[in-house]
């Protein structure tokens, strides 16, 4: 069993072809492309929110309120 040969693939393709039909391969591209699109606009809007972000030790301003317990040395 060796590697598949171009001969292989075009056989694939005209079966897939008959079998799902032009238009319902055509959808399912659109939805896959637009589904990427997406994930890059997504990546994108992280990007830009982790850039909007304070570093360590960069607070701005920002105030932490919080309470302090007692602590105990074990």
């Amino acid at each position: 069993m060796g590697s598949f040969s171009i001969w292989h693939w075009l056989v694939v393709l005209v079966i897939v072809l008959l079998v799902f039909g032009t238009k319902k391969l055509r959808n399912i591209g659109g939805d896959l492309g637009g589904a990427v699109k997406g994930f890059k606009e997504s990546m994108a809007e992280e990007k830009s929110k982790s850039a909007e972000l304070p570093r360590d030790g960069e607070t701005h301003g920002t105030t932490i309120e919080g309470e302090v317990k007692d602590k105990q040395q074990s």
